[in-house]
């Protein structure tokens, strides 16, 4: 069963609470997802590290409910402008 973007969401949120969370469902279909992540938290770390601090967040359901999701992490200062408190 697809994941739900408000539970993908959830997920990030509990594990990295200081993260603003945008998701995108690109096909309408529940399966195929792109998130924007920009947390405090992933200053001085890798873009590598960062991503593999979201894919924890998901508890290892990459690959199976959650089929595809194109990732881009930030922190607060290298955010986009729609992405900014």
């Amino acid at each position: 069963m697809p994941m739900e973007a408000h539970d993908i969401e959830r997920m990030i949120r509990d594990a990295i609470p200081d993260a603003k969370v945008v998701i995108e469902d690109l096909r309408g279909d529940g399966d195929h997802y792109s998130a924007l992540v920009v947390s405090g938290s992933f200053r001085g770390k890798s873009r590598v590290q960062q991503h593999q601090m979201v894919y924890a967040a998901l508890q290892g359901r990459m690959g199976g409910e959650l089929h595809a999701l194109a990732l881009q992490t930030a922190t607060p200062e290298s955010a986009p402008d729609y992405a900014r408190e």
